[in-house]
């Protein structure tokens, strides 16, 4: 892959598939304004996220040479230069804002003050807050709910309260998940790659991680059975899909321990299991959904 492509890292752009799922549960993907906007949303974000990956990856290129994988990034091996990247996030942040606020005739957001709020919210958590124990994985999570209500109240929608409740647990256990991928991996030249790791323990992560899939399972779980989706869906038999998300996660948690992973980004793409269950659950849900 290009240096200048990699930079943007295309393959984080499915975390932004959070934004769509204001049209899949909303029953809004017949409604062709609806529609535009959420797809618009996605494109922003995609092109705001890798902004902000740029920027991380300029604050970060130090650190990121003491790691065993982050040091083949194309900042911290020098295959791309400060003045480069630089311009491609502004190009970036300012077409994904662009979109956003309707400014290239395409339809706009009802909400661009959150694109705005997931830029100033990464630049504080690039500038200090990604090392304050614990609030670094809020702000993570903050960063995934911003993109469920770019698809919910930016396209008109009012988002459940259970799906928001269950989004935020969900959010919550990929962070610290994340968090102890990274906790096992060794920096080099004695030099730590990340500070609020030494804050951080493997036992308590485990802890952490547990109680945020269990979270996901009983809000999912309660969400498929309240009375409110019942009369929105229009069908008792969302509980079905329960099997799938309770698989997915443990097999996430599998990936973790044995396998190293963490990346959620790169979990999902790369591991026929949690492709498969994912696939599965989507068309359950559209199935369902479409009665």
């Amino acid at each position: 892959m290009p240096p200048l492509i990699q930079l943007l890292r295309p393959h984080q752009w499915v975390k932004n598939g959070f934004v769509l799922i204001g049209l899949l549960f909303g029953h809004a993907w017949a409604n062709p304004l609806m529609r535009a906007q959420a797809l618009t949303a996605f494109v922003a974000f995609c092109l705001i996220s890798s902004a902000v990956y740029v920027m991380n990856d300029i604050v970060d290129r130090e650190a990121d040479r003491h790691h065993p994988q982050k040091r083949n990034r194309p900042l911290a091996s020098g295959r791309v230069g400060i003045g480069a990247a630089s311009a491609l996030a502004l190009l970036c942040l300012v077409a994904g804002l662009g979109l956003a606020f309707g400014l290239f005739g395409l339809p706009a957001s009802q909400a661009p003050w959150l694109f705005v709020a997931y830029v100033l919210l990464n630049v504080a958590y690039s500038l200090g807050l990604k090392h304050v124990v614990i609030l670094d994985v809020f702000i993570i999570a903050a960063g995934f709910m911003l993109r469920l209500f770019a698809g919910t109240l930016g396209i008109g929608l009012a988002p459940s309260h259970w799906l928001v409740l269950c989004g935020l647990m969900l959010t919550l256990f990929l962070g610290f998940a994340k968090r102890r991928a990274e906790v096992d991996v060794p920096s080099t030249d004695a030099v730590p790659h990340r500070r609020v790791l030494d804050q951080y323990s493997p036992a308590l992560l485990d802890q952490f991680t547990t109680l945020t899939a269990g979270a996901t399972l009983i809000t999912y779980s309660l969400y498929t059975v309240s009375e409110e989706t019942i009369a929105l869906h229009g069908t008792p038999w969302l509980i079905t899909t329960v099997p799938c998300v309770l698989y997915g996660l443990l097999r996430y948690l599998y990936r973790l321990q044995r396998r190293g992973g963490g990346d959620p980004a790169r979990e999902v793409l790369s591991d026929p299991h949690l492709l498969g269950v994912s696939a599965l659950w989507l068309l359950l849900v559209i199935w369902l959904f479409s009665g």
